[in-house]
């Protein structure tokens, strides 16, 4: 199926590793222009590398996503430089476990800035240029919104803002036709979920007692099966899709996670 993402300008925060990057190569694959934005310079040049030499065309910007600041000089760097903005995925962040009982008000303000902020702040920025182009955005966000975690106080107040505003969003820009639609995460191998098991005694068998509780197919999801769902939200071919929260997760969320125990 072809997506009518050919050219299209489409910003990919955190686009540098894990889901971001799989979400990158895959609108790149489909012949969109990926710009990924991340604080490191290095990682990110290494993402652009490895999608161009797949066939992709991508660049990418450096900026400190939760220094409001940056977030207003980014958008406005890479509007000038390719003059429309067709698409933003809002994607980077970090499960920084800032628990309540072991939490502090300074810790829990950097997470929300680190994990919510900017999600506004990008959004407010493009949003000039994607009524220009009647343009899409996709939030990415987890399952720690619904279900808890324990001890991530301030990640899972962050995600359910990032669903909040999913939904305020979708109603306030439809005068513009732009939609607005998050993909829902639960677990997905990446490098950040591979640090986390690691804080465990026995992190492999952690991960394999995870694994067992998904329901589809008792595996991970991959940042390829999020990545297709993104672009297909991005593409004219989810025309009528807007303020939907979706979960690509392998019903970990709303099936029963003891099924078959």
């Amino acid at each position: 199926m072809d997506l009518n993402l050919k050219d299209k300008i489409i910003l990919v925060s955190g686009g540098a590793k894990g889901i971001g990057l799989g979400i990158a190569g895959v609108l790149a694959s489909e012949g969109a222009v990926v710009v990924i934005i991340g604080r490191n310079e290095k990682d990110n040049l290494d993402a652009v590398q490895g999608i161009e030499a797949a066939g992709g065309s991508t660049f990418s910007e450096v900026a400190e996503l939760s220094q409001p600041e940056e977030c207003r000089l980014v958008v406005e760097r890479i509007a000038t430089r390719f003059g429309r903005i067709d698409g933003l995925v809002n994607n980077a962040g970090v499960n920084d476990g800032v628990g309540l009982e072991n939490g502090s008000y300074e810790g829990f303000v950097a997470s929300l800035h680190k994990n919510l902020i900017h999600y506004y702040l990008l959004a407010h920025h493009c949003l000039p240029w994607l009524k220009k182009t009647k343009g899409s955005i996709v939030n990415i966000s987890s399952k720690t919104a619904e279900t808890g975690q324990g001890g991530t106080s301030a990640y899972a107040a962050g995600n359910g803002g990032r669903n909040a505003l999913t939904r305020e969003w979708a109603v306030e820009l439809l005068p513009y036709s732009i939609r607005v639609n998050a993909v829902i995460v639960a677990e997905c191998f990446t490098p950040l979920y591979a640090k986390w098991i690691e804080t465990f005694d026995h992190p492999q068998e952690k991960l394999a007692e995870i694994t067992k509780r998904i329901p589809l197919e008792n595996r991970m999801t991959t940042a390829e099966e999020i990545a297709n769902m993104v672009a297909f939200l991005l593409s004219d071919k989810s025309s009528h899709t807007t303020g939907q929260l979706i979960y690509v997760d392998g019903g970990y969320t709303h099936l029963d996670r003891a099924i078959g125990s």
